[in-house]
């Protein structure tokens, strides 16, 4: 019995990185122009960002502590990290960091007195703008055009070379 779970827990392993491997390899394949993929590098975290910051932005009439209450990006992003599990056992990590990295960010942004929701669009709209520059450069067309799992894998193409930077296996 230890021996069928031990392989199934494998097979499944496997299927699950050849699932995100044959993600990362699509995207990069519109992602050769090192224009574009420097535009990418710092694009992509920052559209993150960005949807990251409206989320936050809607307020739920539930307290997380005595000065923040909870808001949709709280829940977004639960969801969007089981999404990353379930792509990677290790990928998702990095992702959920990153996550907590940026709703910090949007924190400090909203103490400050700073209107978050008009903060996100704008970084919002000229992040996309230099994106779509990028593939005018590179001469194809972005990933999500074919398959919106894309604007997924984008930030995941992004956090998987730094692992390999680091020596983490995806």
């Amino acid at each position: 019995m230890n021996y069928l779970l031990t392989k199934f827990t494998f097979a499944h392993s496997k299927t699950r990185m050849t699932k995100i491997q044959s993600f990362l390899e699509e995207y990069g394949s519109s992602h050769q122009n090192s224009t574009n993929k420097l535009i990418h590098w710092i694009c992509v975290p920052l559209i993150f960002f960005s949807i990251i910051g409206l989320f936050y932005s809607i307020e739920l009439p539930v307290a997380m502590t005595p000065t923040m209450n909870l808001n949709v990006a709280v829940i977004m992003l639960v969801l969007i990290t089981v999404y990353y599990f379930m792509l990677s056992r290790t990928l998702w990590i990095g992702m959920l960091l990153f996550s907590v990295i940026c709703m910090i960010a949007c924190y400090e942004i909203k103490t400050a007195g700073l209107q978050l929701w008009l903060v996100s669009i704008v970084v919002f709209v000229l992040s996309w703008i230099a994106q779509f520059y990028g593939h005018h450069v590179e001469g194809k067309k972005p990933s999500f055009l074919k398959d919106i799992q894309f604007l997924m894998i984008g930030p995941a193409w992004i956090m998987s070379f730094i692992y390999k930077k680091l020596g983490i296996c995806i």
